[in-house]
Parts: structure tokens; sequence; C-alpha cells
């Protein structure tokens, strides 16, 4: 390809709506065009890297023998209602386009493809002895983000690979479970990525059991936690660790105390001149099930630590039947505003005891009038703490449970694992910190959906049971932007050769020298006959914009037809150090051979 033919523009200025570096660089170097909110136009660049990396995708895909398929975009409403998803993935999360068509059916632009692939699944897998089965595609995806950002990391429209198994037992699953583990590390790996594998909350997706793949960078939306042996790593949504030990309480009488203006855990210990470990705080949250039931949630958790917001959706979502519902539409904190709609009274606010009354909740069909009372593990051993007590400076000493206070029934383990915590596997490992890009995602679905939408087989035995589901993904234009945060300096993007668009640029620094040009044709046919793919640069363009373009779209190899050409050599520069040399024009060929082995 001439650059000179191809739909190619750089910029300079560093466009207002990109906040990060990756951002930054694909619509500088002309890799991206925005289209609309969260909507971009891959380019000729662009395409190519994606061309690249769906082929790693598929040649470790195969390997495991995962056969390709191309499943609709569109899908039915009555699929997604069929397995209980529909409240929460229009309503809930909100994260999928709906539409009625013409004849007022309602439709989807699909976000994933669970439902359609258990459908097909359903109507053509009649026996154990087609099993397992193992489907994937790649493909477009549609998410209806509130607040798209950073490009193609958090966009409304996607490239997707996404792969479903089906088996007949968890042990099966397993294996191909592994199967994937191991093909995404390949892939990861072949991407010439730095990536971490670790423990994920399954989220909407559900399941038993499901692994993330982080591409690391500063500018990663999600914290992992890892440890230094290698044995523990996980999102920090799902993290699990050891608290600090507790400091005993200074008090040994239960006593009610004047503590002014100590709203917050700091104030207060700093008063009492007491450990947060010895404090029970509580915290109160809102829910909103799609029964349309409104539920206030008590959550007395040690004071030291902090309530995980999605452990705590995950634990409300396992109460659902309790409120005639399926899922949770949503989980906050609510405000002075949100309060006003439900308490009878003001609450007391930083002051809140375990026993907090029910008769603060006003009478209404539509909300739960008692609180859900939640006790995470860390509170439950406590003994002579301090907690609030129900009125507006003051706090109460010297409190235990099954005396001054009730243990709440129902104990959870929904507290945010920090770094500096020991580790569950090893009380000398502490947990460390990182920032990742998912870039991959891999799920023990289970029985979920089979059973949901009545999928199922006929087993050995002659009875029908359910499939027994896993489900594997990977964002293929997230993992393009990703590799560039991760693979930049000041100039422009560095690819690795395995997924670059082009090995090799060849820049003429003055296109009106015959020589240089002459040169430059040769080198341009016989690298890419040799099948090093190679781009030229016959622009007429000054020589610095040439090469601050070359650096800027981070070929990994370039090709300089400039003064060394009277010794009848070339200079060949190395995107990723900027070394350059020398090399006679006989052993271009040869010397990028050796160079581009991936």
């Amino acid at each position: 390809m001439r650059l000179s033919q191809m739909l190619f523009l750089t910029l300079r200025e560093v466009p207002a709506e990109a906040e990060i570096k990756s951002h930054q660089l694909l619509l500088r170097a002309g890799y991206i065009r925005r289209i609309g909110s969260g909507v971009y136009a891959y380019l000729p660049l662009l395409h190519r890297v994606l061309q690249k990396i769906s082929n790693i995708v598929r040649e470790e895909m195969n390997a495991t023998g995962a056969t390709e398929c191309l499943l609709p975009q569109m899908q039915p409403a009555e699929l997604w209602q069929e397995s209980g998803r529909w409240e929460t993935y229009t309503k809930a999360e909100g994260i999928m386009f709906s539409l009625l068509d013409r004849q007022n059916r309602s439709l989807a632009l699909g976000p994933t493809h669970e439902e359609v692939i258990t459908t097909i699944a359903k109507d053509m897998i009649k026996s154990y002895r087609q099993l397992p089965v193992h489907l994937y595609q790649i493909q477009t995806k549609f998410r209806d983000e509130i607040r798209p950002r950073f490009g193609l990391m958090r966009g409304r429209e996607f490239i997707m690979k996404d792969g479903y198994s089906f088996h007949i037992s968890p042990e099966c699953l397993k294996k191909t479970y592994n199967d994937m583990d191991q093909a995404y590390r390949n892939i990861f790996s072949r991407c010439g990525l730095k990536f971490q594998a670790v423990e994920a909350d399954s989220g909407a997706i559900g399941g038993s059991g499901s692994q993330e793949f982080m591409v690391l960078a500063e500018a990663g939306e999600d914290d992992i936690v890892y440890t230094d042996d290698g044995k523990y790593a996980a999102n920090v949504e799902k993290a699990v660790s050891l608290p600090p030990d507790v400091i005993p309480s200074v008090f040994t009488s239960y006593e009610k105390k004047a503590t002014p203006n100590t709203e917050t855990i700091a104030k207060m210990t700093e008063f009492l001149g007491c450990s947060g470990t010895n404090v029970v705080k509580n915290v109160l949250y809102q829910a909103v099930y799609d029964s349309q039931k409104t539920v206030l949630i008590l959550v007395s958790i040690r004071g030291d630590q902090d309530v995980n917001e999605v452990k705590l959706n995950n634990e409300l979502v396992k109460l659902a039947s309790n409120y005639n519902a399926q899922t949770l539409l949503s989980l906050t904190v609510p405000d002075r505003t949100a309060q006003d709609k439900w308490s009878t009274k003001p609450l007391p606010l930083g002051y809140i005891a375990p026993n907090l009354a029910d008769d603060y909740i006003a009478k209404s069909e539509q909300i739960e009038g008692t609180f859900l009372r939640l006790v995470d593990r860390t509170a439950v051993d406590l003994e002579n703490f301090v907690t609030g007590s129900n009125e507006s400076g003051y706090h109460v000493v010297g409190a235990n449970w099954g005396k001054e206070f009730t243990l709440p029934s129902l104990v959870v383990d929904v507290r945010k694992a920090q770094v500096g915590d020991r580790s569950i596997h090893d009380a000398n490992q502490v947990l460390q910190t990182a920032r990742g890009i998912e870039v991959g995602h891999i799920f023990q679905l289970g029985t979920k959906y089979s059973e949901a939408m009545g999928a199922t087989y006929t087993a050995e035995d002659g009875t029908e049971k359910p499939f027994v589901m896993g489900c594997y993904g990977i964002g293929v234009s997230r993992l393009a932007q990703a590799t560039v945060e991760q693979c930049h300096d000041k100039d422009g993007i560095i690819w690795p050769v395995s997924i670059a668009p082009y090995h090799v640029v060849i820049v003429i620094p003055n296109i009106t020298d015959s020589e240089q040009v002459t040169v430059a044709e040769k080198l341009y046919q016989e690298l890419n006959q040799a099948g090093i793919e190679t781009i030229l640069d016959d622009r007429d363009e000054r020589a610095g914009v040439k090469f601050k373009d070359a650096d800027l779209i981070g070929i990994p190899y370039r090709i300089v037809t400039g003064r060394s050409l009277k010794q009848g050599k070339v200079e060949l520069v190395v995107r990723s150090t900027k070394e350059s040399q020398d090399i006679s024009i006989e052993e271009v060929v040869t010397t990028l051979e050796k160079l581009i082995r991936y």
C-alpha cells in the first residue's frame, strides 16, 4: 500500500474529546474517526489491526476444537424474557438497545448472545452423544452506555469474540473452561501484551465462577489486587482477604456518650480514643427490585472496613424471590431527596445503630415496611464495641451482640478487600494493587440459561437434563486500544509486530530525488513479495513530517532511503527503541525477515 493512495490524515493537536493517551493517539494517528457518541469508524490502518487480532483469536479458538458461526445481531424480546434477563438489561443495567418493529414487536440489539445460542442448542442438540459442542463468533455488539468514554474502551458499538459451550456435566465444562484459560493466555501473549488473569464477579451474565483477563495499564478502569507469589489475583469487586486484627476495645461497660460533630468513623475514633477495628458501622442502602418493591437495607460492618457494593448487590439478588422479583434494578445510598420519599422523620445520619427502628419507614405498598438487616462477618465477633445510638451527637460504647443489640440473622461477606490486607492463601503475603483494562472474560454458567429456557438433552440413562454451559468473551476492538494504552511513548504508538497494521514503513525523504524513489520502489516490491507487509510513504511532504507520522502511527520498523544511499545503504530504525543502523540495500529483506519473526 502507498500512503499517497490511502485515506490517511494525522493530527498535531490532541482532540478535546480524548481523555486518555490511547484514545488521543488513535485519533491523532488516523486510526479511528468519531461518528457519534460512543460510535467510531475503523479506518484502514485500524481495520488491519483488527483483522490480525481476529485471526490470532480464530487460530487459538480453532485449535481447541471450537467452531465459528455468526449469530443475528437483532434478537426478539421473547428470548430475553424467557431467560429472565429482559428487565435486567433494559431497566436495571439499562445497557441494551431495545426497539419496536412496525408490528409492535419488541426487539433488541444484542450486547451478548446467551439466549440466542441456548435456543439454537435447544432445537438442534437432542442427545448426550452430540456433546460437548463449542461455538464462537466475531461480531459487532451494542451497549447503550450512559456515558460513552475513552474511545473504543467504552463505546456503544464494538467488536467482540463470544463463544458458548454445552456439556453433560460440570467436569466436562471445567475442561473446556481450562482450555479457554490457556487459549486466552496464548492470544494475549501472541498480541505482545503484559496481562494478568484475575478472579472476577460474574455480574449480569451469571454462573458459578468466572475469570477476567486484564491488560495492565495505569488508565485501566478496573482495580485488581494480587500477591507477589503469583498465587492470587482478583478484581477488587471479587477479591477476598484477611482484614487487620482487631485491637481490643478500651471500653468494658455499656454506656451512652456525647460525641458531638463525630458523624464519620475518623472523627469518632479520634474523639473517643478507640480503634476503628472495634466499631460497628451501620450503612444504609436503598434497593429497588424489578417487582417495583423498594427495600431499605442496613448493613452492619466493622468500622475500619468498607462495603463492596458488587458483593452486596449479589447478596440482594439472592433474596429477590422474597419480594416477588427476579433481579435488582438499582442499589444506592439514599440522599436526602430519596429519604424524604419514605422516611417518617429525619434519620440520625452518622449515628445510626444496628437496631434503627422500622417506624422510620412510611407505610406504602411499594416500600417494604421493615429494614433488611445484614451483618458482615467482620462485625460478628466484636465485643464491647462502639456504635451509633440512633440519636445525633451520641454514640454507645461497650456494646455487645446478644445483650444491647440483636445480631442480624443474615451474615454475609460484603467487605471490600484493601491493599495491604493479608492473603487468605498465605497470611505472609499481602495484597498489592494495579490497574487493568478488561479485555477478556470466561464464565462457568452452569445450568442458569438452560434451566430458565427449558433447553435439555436426552442423557445416557434416558432422562432429560439441562445443558451445562460456559461462555467466553474477548473484546477485539477494546483489545486494539488497550494495546496502544500499554505500548506507546511520547512520540506515538508502538505496535507489537504480530498485530501491527504493517511490519515496515519505507520513507522517501525527497520524492524529487530519483535515486531515493527508485530504491524505495525496489525495496517495497521485494519486501511485500517476501511476505513482509510494507507500506510506502511516497507523499509529497517534508521529511520531518514523514518521520513524525511514522513514529505516530507506530509501524515496528522504518526504512529510510536517505543520505546513506551514496554508500549503497539505507537507514533501518526500530520504532520501539529508536535505535538506527545503516544496512546495505541487499541485506534489507533478510534482516527484516529475521526481525519480524513472531
